[in-house]
Formats: C-alpha cells, sequence, structure tokens
C-alpha cells in the first residue's frame, strides 16, 4: 500500500504541484476540445493556443510576484 501512496502521490505532485491553474487550464481545454471535435469542428488549434496563454500567463504571474 505505501508503494500505491506514493505513485499517486508522485503524479499529484508531478500534475498539480507547480500551478494549479495551470493543471486545471489544460483541463478545461482537454473538455472544451473533446467537446467541439465530438461535434465536427476542427478544434487542432485550440490546444497549442490554450498552451502558449497559459505559460504566458504563468511567467507573467510570476515576475509580477517578484
Amino acid at each position: 500500500m505505501r508503494y500505491a501512496r506514493g505513485f499517486a502521490l508522485f503524479w499529484w505532485e508531478f500534475i498539480i504541484g507547480d500551478d494549479w491553474r495551470v493543471a486545471a487550464g489544460i483541463a478545461v481545454v482537454l473538455a472544451l476540445t473533446k467537446l467541439l471535435t465530438s461535434h465536427g469542428t476542427n478544434a487542432w488549434w485550440l490546444l497549442p493556443a490554450a498552451v502558449a496563454l497559459l505559460l504566458v500567463a504563468t511567467v507573467w504571474r510570476g515576475a509580477r510576484s517578484r
């Protein structure tokens, strides 16, 4: 059981640990991409654009806090 807990904590720290806002943003964008593609929309551009915007927002927040 200790190994399973350690494995789960590793993934939690890896995905959520740095910035929960980025993880939540990517989850929302993945869901939105799935929704759009299930309705026949070509949404290949959404994920790269969201990643770029989330990266800029994260860097901006980090620079502002200093």
